[in-house]
């Protein structure tokens, strides 16, 4: 019994943390139809899902305790938002609507630091947190670079859910304004060792609520 519940919680746990990862694309990963506020976005987006890839993948991988799980689970989630991509697509949406991350690479880096330490769960916490959160908006951009002109996708398709605060306005020019990488970066390899530690910390959880 108690095997099965095992294996139901974190199946479950996949599943759910991959929907949400979905949602959490579609809401945040249009940045390019914030015109103006584009960059901005981005860093917000890059983050946003820098922390929720690293919390889920540290939770699954130490549950499992085998390299190599983090990166299926950026797969599941990868194939999700294809699939929502692709709903929004049938609906006359452009395929650029929603942008899906490039969670695989950085899950193979999570994969790596906990391969090559033996499996040491401080080391996926503090290297592995932060290889997901430099590298994480890094390969976004090279995603990016791939799709329709930004203001050109955004003027022809506005999105018609775009709430009334980030109505586009002039920009705003600032000192990272022209450094969403590396804004994103620094901030998401700071946030997700913090997130790596608590994915790792459900883990523990998980096994006292299945050991009550």
């Amino acid at each position: 019994v108690m095997v099965w519940l095992r294996r139901c919680t974190h199946y479950l746990f996949i599943i759910v943390v991959a929907v949400n990862g979905t949602q959490l694309t579609i809401n945040a990963g249009d940045y390019i139809f914030y015109t103006d506020w584009a960059w901005t976005s981005f860093v917000v987006f890059s983050i946003s899902q820098t922390l929720m890839l690293v919390v889920g993948a540290c939770y699954y991988l130490t549950f499992t305790g085998v390299p190599g799980t983090a990166t299926y689970y950026a797969l599941i989630i990868t194939v999700y938002t294809w699939v929502a991509k692709g709903a929004w697509f049938a609906l006359g949406y452009p395929y650029d609507f929603i942008v899906t991350p490039i969670w695989l690479p950085s899950a193979m880096l999570l994969d790596s630091a906990y391969w090559a330490t033996k499996r040491n769960k401080h080391s996926l916490i503090l290297f592995g947190g932060v290889l997901v959160g430099m590298s994480l908006p890094l390969f976004n951009m090279v995603n990016l670079i791939t799709v329709a002109d930004p203001l050109e996708a955004a003027f022809k398709y506005p999105r018609p859910t775009l709430p009334p605060y980030m109505t586009p306005i002039e920009p705003q020019v600032g000192k990272f304004y022209n450094s969403p990488v590396a804004l994103g970066a620094g901030a998401g390899a700071v946030l997700s060792v913090t997130m790596a530690a608590l994915g790792c910390k459900l883990t523990t959880w998980t096994y006292r609520w299945m050991a009550a």
